[in-house]
Formats: structure tokens, C-alpha cells, sequence
């Protein structure tokens, strides 16, 4: 087997595993109501603030088309609220809400448990150079 091989085969298990681990994320935010894209949004408007709906779509790499549905979703459960942008009256801002901010805490929560039984598996020691690991690919170096 050529160096190439085994590079596809090592790229196939990562994408392989973490299609598992996002598959398990899903379905630990179900029982919330609401969807994983919902869940991402709610965690995004939950790390950084209130943000205008295009910078939200921005972050969440979706069509800002896709972003005000998102944003109409939750706005319908009373998990975000719009207000005018003070700095551009043309524009909006979305914000959680008080109950959004409790669905931020169940959804963290929700998946730090998920995370948790998905690595119990590994050792310490595993888990420690799984995460050197990770940060090195993700600096890009």
C-alpha cells in the first residue's frame, strides 16, 4: 500500500468518525425541539452577541436567505428577538432571549454529555494526544 493509500484511508476514517460524531450531536439537541442548524445558530448568538442576521449567516456559512429562516424559526419558539441596529436603521440585529439562553445552556450541556460518552472510550493519555493532534490540524500546520 503507497503513502497515498494510506493518506485517503486516514482522511476516510477522520471524515468517517466525525460524520459519527456529528450524527450523535444531532440527535442529543433533539429532545430540545430544535434543529441542529437552530442548535448552531443558538450557539453562535450565545458565544458572540447580538449580530445582524447576514453576519450570522456569515458565521453559520449558510445563504442569508437560509439565515432569516433560521432566524424566523426561532423567533417563533421565543428563542431569539429582533431589535433595530443603532449603528444602520436599515438593519437588524437578533439577540437571544431569555429562553434562548436557557436552550444555549440544555444544548452545551446536551453535547458536552454526548462528547463525553463518544471519547470514554479513550485514555487519558489517548484523549490528551487526540487533542494535540487536533489542534495542530487545526492551526494549519
Amino acid at each position: 500500500m503507497s503513502s497515498r493509500d494510506d493518506e485517503e484511508t486516514l482522511a476516510e476514517a477522520f471524515w468517517a468518525v466525525s460524520r459519527h460524531l456529528r450524527h450523535r450531536s444531532h440527535e442529543s439537541v433533539s429532545p430540545l425541539g430544535i434543529t441542529p442548524g437552530q442548535a448552531r445558530a443558538i450557539g453562535m448568538l450565545s458565544r458572540h452577541g447580538s449580530m445582524r442576521i447576514s453576519t450570522l449567516s456569515e458565521h453559520l456559512r449558510i445563504a442569508p436567505r437560509s439565515g432569516t429562516e433560521v432566524v424566523d424559526a426561532l423567533q417563533e419558539r421565543g428563542l431569539v428577538e429582533r431589535s433595530p441596529d443603532l449603528d444602520d436603521r436599515r438593519a437588524t440585529l437578533v439577540t437571544l432571549s431569555s429562553q434562548g439562553q436557557e436552550v444555549a445552556t440544555a444544548v452545551r450541556r446536551a453535547r458536552a454529555a454526548e462528547a463525553e460518552a463518544f471519547f470514554d472510550r479513550l485514555s487519558d493519555s489517548d484523549r490528551a494526544e487526540l487533542a494535540r493532534i487536533i489542534g495542530i490540524l487545526r492551526s494549519g500546520t
